[in-house]
């Protein structure tokens, strides 16, 4: 019987993975899309909100997944890592209209300050861009009252994509903060 239900959760999670996660397209629609690329126009789309991550607690949506063999013993905890799975909402309070999911992983990356390689995607469900993500890679150096990093990909609305995101935390305190983006983003 936990094969059976197993096979199942795999196959319901394959169909259901394109829906939830991004607009999908086929090999041979991409491929009309890239050929039309030269008659397209780039376009300038500027993002704004929040994003909630909590790292205990009952309301827990980033946990860790590895420290190094020294993290416990560097000021700023070399090495340790998590992943996470963060609300996306309009307004500062949780409870505003939700926009997508921040999904990824950080780990602290410096020895001198606290700084994190951060690696997200921002999986928007609501919306005009529902069903499209964003993609940056890059350094938060934390303790900055604005940080900037760079947007490196996207699919749907944002294939493509480029540009920059700056972060400013709009509220910490102990595990949990809640950090404010915008971006503007180069797309077709």
């Amino acid at each position: 019987m936990k094969k059976e239900s197993a096979v199942f959760i795999v196959c319901l999670m394959l169909i259901a993975m394109p829906w939830v996660q991004s607009k999908s397209e086929g090999p041979k629609e991409v491929e009309e899309w890239f050929k039309e690329l030269p008659l397209k126009k780039e376009k300038v789309t500027k993002l704004h909100f929040y994003f909630h991550d909590n790292t205990s607690g009952p309301n827990q949506t980033a946990f860790q997944i590895a420290e190094s063999n020294i993290s416990s013993t560097t000021v700023t905890q070399f090495g340790r890592t998590f992943m996470f799975d963060n609300l996306l909402t309009v307004e500062p309070d949780a409870r505003s209209t939700r926009i997508g999911k921040g999904q990824g992983f950080f780990g602290a990356a410096s020895f001198e300050e606290p700084r994190f390689l951060m690696n997200l995607n921002f999986v928007f469900t609501q919306g005009k861009y529902n069903g499209s993500t964003l993609q940056f890679l890059g350094t938060n150096p934390i303790l900055h009252q604005v940080r900037e990093m760079s947007i490196v990909g996207g699919t749907g609305v944002f294939r493509l994509a480029r540009g920059v995101a700056t972060a400013q935390t709009y509220f910490f305190k102990g595990s949990s903060s809640i950090v404010e983006y915008d971006f503007v983003v180069v797309h077709y």
